[in-house]
């Protein structure tokens, strides 16, 4: 006697939409996870089949290094911008907060919140980007969840990311750990991304396109301590929501210090500064998704910008200033015009749902 195997028909990942089948933990349920997110994925971790993943522990533990854990939710209107997308996205920002605490990033676990009716090819592509750039970055994605939520109470794809990391022994970096006299270290023009995402949502057109700067900044952040003492790197910050201006603000707060930055130090592309001043915007607090700030001990500060502009991420790299006493911990800034004036913390979102 022969059994006749169920078939089920393959997801149409050309004209299907999510459903709410697909979140109701059947065999619709299991069809979208082997058919897009396991198939993008794949690794020897996911491969398990558990609600977890076991992992080994890494060398770096054995020898008195430290865990690392960050997690984030990912939001972009629209999903896909010039130099990006949402699943980029949520890989690079969760690699570069594991990283900004001088850790080098291990694994990622990913849950995603679908609204009913989301367009299976968006949902493709996007999850794609992000198996892309989970492999470019050597960080896998080894664990994940995925919801299905009602027509009207979603807005396509939300992400959420975790990513676990180890920093070796010897390093001590966070954001308290700024001391006067450290010198502040960019990594690269600013203000690409949110600019980038603006123009997309807003179909404006610019003489030359403003690429957003999306990126895992791991493999800097590793050429950089590598450049200098152990300790030498006080500080690591992306400036990703409220850029710049924002993240030196919540810098000087957490150490109690203050700090004295150079506008005409600050690298920037011609085409942001000129949508900036286009569109009424400060590109201090415009966000970024592919650089960072660093504070370094003065006499580490040459070789560790030496080190960034070697990298590819930090060609354009700069000193912008410096970390000075001040009990009110303001952020200051020498204008071009010869001035000063105070970078106060950033009040509303200029650009809603950007990172």
């Amino acid at each position: 006697m022969t059994v006749k195997k169920d078939y089920v028909r393959p997801l149409d990942l050309k004209h299907g939409r999510v459903d709410m089948n697909h979140g109701a933990g059947g065999r619709a349920s299991m069809q979208l996870i082997e058919e897009v997110f396991a198939r993008a994925f794949d690794n020897e971790f996911l491969r398990q089949g558990n609600d977890g993943a076991l992992l080994p522990v890494p060398p770096e533990l054995l020898e008195g290094g430290r865990l690392v854990m960050s997690t984030d939710g990912h939001v972009v209107s629209p999903l896909f911008f010039a130099g990006g997308d949402l699943g980029c996205l949520a890989v690079h920002g969760t690699v570069n907060d594991v990283a900004m605490l001088g850790a080098r990033p291990l694994y990622l676990a990913a849950s995603f919140i679908l609204e009913e009716g989301f367009a299976l090819a968006e949902l493709k592509r996007v999850v794609d980007s992000m198996a892309a750039a989970s492999r470019a970055a050597g960080v896998p994605v080894v664990t994940g969840d995925t919801k299905v939520v009602e027509k009207g109470k979603g807005d396509g794809c939300f992400i959420a990311t975790t990513g676990v990391g180890v920093v070796p022994a010897g390093e001590s970096v966070g954001g308290a750990n700024a001391r006067p006299g450290d010198v502040l270290l960019l990594s690269g023009t600013i203000g690409e991304h949110g600019v980038a995402v603006l123009s997309r949502r807003e179909s404006l057109q610019f003489e030359t396109e403003v690429v957003s700067d999306t990126a895992a900044l791991h493999t800097l952040v590793a050429a950089m301590l590598a450049a200098a003492p152990p300790g030498a790197v006080h500080v690591l910050r992306d400036p990703t929501r409220g850029g710049l201006g924002t993240t030196l603000n919540e810098i000087a707060r957490q150490s109690g210090v203050g700090m004295l930055i150079d506008e005409a130090a600050i690298p920037m592309q011609p085409q942001v500064e000129a949508a900036c001043e286009l569109l009424g915007l400060d590109p201090l607090y415009i966000a970024n998704e592919g650089k960072l700030v660093a504070a370094v001990a003065p006499q580490a500060a040459e070789a560790v910008l030496a080190a960034m502009r070697a990298h590819p991420l930090g060609a354009n790299a700069a000193r912008i200033g410096e970390v000075i006493e001040d009990e009110h911990r303001f952020v200051q800034m020498a204008t071009r015009f010869g001035g000063r004036r105070v970078v106060d913390w950033l009040s509303g979102e200029p650009l809603p749902r950007i990172c």
